[in-house]
């Protein structure tokens, strides 16, 4: 009887060493598992504005992963984190590049069109005016065509235009674009119930026959 005591003493007394070791490497691991975590964070928050704009698919699959991450950490699974944050970390720190990668491409992609509508739509108002000018002299080629409200029609696309110019002198380049295809739309509008083909912009003549 003395003999099995001892026994079961000494197996209480091994496994109160083991938990206390258990214990102790997870309270060494309580302390880089809080501050990853925290890591992870500064690099979401540094990122959301953009990352939220430019890639919101990459954005939540990270704040997912480190929802996940808290979790374990509420449940003292500190070495949990230890192991899985590092991963997260690295993708929390690619979304500022991954944004501003895509918000280059996005841009490039407006400047492109603001290239071509602001080589295009200062002709075609000039031509519109020609268009107006000449049926104001050949009244009788005027048909329907309200040469008065037609005029009040491309002053108020030229003013638009303006407007667009000062965006994109702004740098606003998305919403300057925006307005340069306001402008166009009615310009397009303009030449068309004026029988004016604007990818001949030269021909100011009677186009109605």
């Amino acid at each position: 009887m003395f003999k099995r005591s001892n026994r079961f003493g000494g197996l209480a007394a091994a496994m109160l060493v083991l938990g206390a070791s258990l214990a102790a490497c997870a309270s060494a691991d309580k302390h880089p598992a809080a501050k990853l975590i925290s890591d992870i964070q500064t690099a979401v928050n540094a990122a959301s504005a953009d990352a939220a704009r430019y890639v919101p698919d990459q954005l939540s699959e990270v704040e997912g992963k480190l929802g996940e991450l808290k979790a374990d950490y509420d449940k003292r699974n500190y070495q949990g984190v230890v192991q899985g944050a590092p991963a997260v970390l690295s993708q929390a720190q690619g979304l500022e590049g991954a944004a501003t990668a895509k918000r280059d491409l996005i841009m490039r992609g407006f400047n492109d069109q603001w290239s071509t509508l602001s080589n295009a739509l200062p002709g075609n108002a000039s031509a519109i005016q020609s268009r107006i000018d000449y049926l104001g002299k050949h009244r009788k080629l005027a048909g329907g065509v309200d040469l008065s409200e037609a005029q009040s029609g491309l002053s108020d696309a030229e003013a638009t235009w303006t407007k667009a110019q000062d965006a994109y002198a702004r740098g606003s380049v998305e919403q300057a674009v925006t307005i340069a295809k306001t402008v166009q739309g009615k310009l397009t509008a303009l030449a068309a119930s004026m029988k004016l083909n604007l990818n001949e912009p030269a021909q100011v003549t009677d186009t109605s026959s």
